[in-house]
């Protein structure tokens, strides 16, 4: 389970990084993420940008979890940073469930359901 949940979070946090990069590129609308909250393009890239920062953190903590990437850390410290994550993750479930947004409340809170699941899986595991 432990390994399958390590797949899931590396396929997610990738699609992810290249959705927000999508947004940053104005490919993607920036009207369906945050809410529907941002006002304008410097709103935008700076939290976008925000957005692709954390989740690369959080795919090389992945990676360096599934040992993808040599690195040593900590075990408390990889227990911490998987729980922040999972806060992070379930607050982001509840924002997206009230965003105004019918897209973002359809799509992204599922997915950020799912990366909750998947990362206390691993904090389980």
């Amino acid at each position: 389970m432990k390994e399958l949940a390590q797949i899931a979070l590396i396929c997610i946090y990738s699609i992810t990084i290249l959705f927000h990069i999508l947004v940053l590129m104005k490919v993607i609308p920036y009207k369906i993420v945050w809410g529907s909250r941002l006002k304008s393009d410097s709103d935008m890239y700076k939290l976008e940008t925000v957005s692709v920062i954390l989740n690369i953190f959080f795919l090389i903590i992945i990676l360096i979890i599934s040992n993808y990437i040599p690195f040593s850390i900590n075990e408390s410290v990889i227990s911490v940073l998987l729980w922040v994550m999972a806060v992070l993750f379930l607050f982001n479930t509840v924002v997206n469930m009230l965003s105004k947004n019918r897209l973002e409340r359809l799509i992204f809170t599922p997915i950020t359901i799912i990366l909750t699941i998947l990362t206390i899986v691993l904090i389980l595991a």
